[in-house]
């Protein structure tokens, strides 16, 4: 896919909270599917793999133990992460390394609203994160359509408008852009 073929949609509703001494990025996004669907996309091995920054080794559907392989070009890394609460079709949560991902989905009279809180240690990590989070939610929509394009996730996102939109959440944040991760995943960045 080139990047003439794909072009962000406008900045979404974001938030940052502040806990102790992590940060959480809240995330929203409604959209036109009824959460049962949207549910299946974040947590299908199949599906994930199709819009995700990762894929796993197994449905996540249930709380227990996982593997997440994160895919950056031709270097993907498995991290070990946990399924705390699966409550279909409405509530996921599990951990990540050191970061907490929690996918709630409530439904709505077009389809479903979608609120992702992703809790990370560094606070100049919620612009990439919320830019990261939103190439791929673009994507996984084009899947929930029926149109599905190819994942666009790791440096590659950069040629598909990722340091526009970490330039429009830093701004929105007023976090200082500290421009392109190290490509090393959030939580062993120290």
């Amino acid at each position: 896919m080139t990047p003439n073929a794909y072009h962000p949609s406008p900045p979404a509703q974001v938030d940052c909270e502040r806990t102790e001494d992590r940060w959480t990025l809240v995330f929203t996004r409604d959209l036109r599917h009824p959460p049962e669907k949207v549910w299946a996309a974040l947590t299908e091995p199949e599906q994930l793999a199709a819009w995700a920054p990762y894929t796993a080794d197994r449905n996540l559907s249930e709380a227990g133990g996982a593997t997440i392989t994160m895919i950056d070009d031709e270097k993907p890394q498995d991290m070990a992460a946990e399924v705390v609460r699966a409550q279909p079709p409405t509530l996921l949560e599990y951990t990540l390394g050191t970061d907490l991902l929690r996918w709630e989905l409530a439904a709505t009279d077009t389809g479903a609203r979608l609120t992702l809180r992703h809790t990370v240690q560094d606070r100049d990590w919620i612009p990439k994160v919320a830019a990261g989070w939103h190439i791929c939610l673009d994507v996984a929509e084009k899947l929930l359509e029926g149109h599905p394009i190819p994942p666009i996730r790791g440096a590659a996102a950069v040629d598909f408008g990722w340091s526009e939109l970490n330039d429009q959440y830093a701004h929105k944040f007023g976090i200082p852009n500290t421009g392109l991760p190290d490509l090393k995943p959030q939580n062993e960045a120290s």
